[in-house]
């Protein structure tokens, strides 16, 4: 079912598109954000009194970390590796994560432009463990709009 008027989004339902292909699932993404760092500026008014003003300054788009369940699907891996043997260029993708409503419906996109990994791990391997293993992949990428 559609979102009603007043309802939000729930956190499960996304998914990740890597150059308009819809990428394998993922349990939890992190890390969408942009900031503007403020700048401080002091001067004193005719009459002696001090003024502070703030500026907008540099805009930052925050990495973004996606975690997923460990399978045989090397996609993450292969990309890292044409990043680690210096086909920068040839890595550089642009993505999106999607937020749906109940219906599988594109309730928002968020467009990443020129994104590469710079980051993989597998979270710690324990033989009495009973847990999935989770690969996690962190993307740094040039810029992030909700289109």
């Amino acid at each position: 079912m559609p979102l009603a008027s007043g309802d939000v989004v729930a956190t499960r339902l996304f998914g990740i598109e890597i150059d308009g292909v819809q990428i394998a699932q993922f349990r939890d993404v992190a890390g969408v954000s942009n900031t503007i760092a403020p700048i401080e500026y002091r001067e004193n008014t005719p009459d002696g009194i001090q003024v502070l003003k703030k500026l907008p300054g540099n805009q930052t788009a925050g990495d973004i970390t996606l975690r997923r369940g460990k399978s045989g699907d090397r996609a993450l891996w292969d990309w890292f590796k044409q990043v680690r043997d210096g086909d920068i260029a040839g890595a550089r993708r642009n993505g999106s994560i999607i937020l749906y409503d109940y219906e599988q419906g594109e309730v928002a996109r968020y467009n990443f432009v020129n994104g590469w990994p710079t980051k993989l791990t597998i979270t710690n391997l324990t033989a009495p463990g009973n847990d999935v293993v989770v690969e996690e992949c962190v993307i740094t990428h040039e810029g992030l709009e909700l289109a």
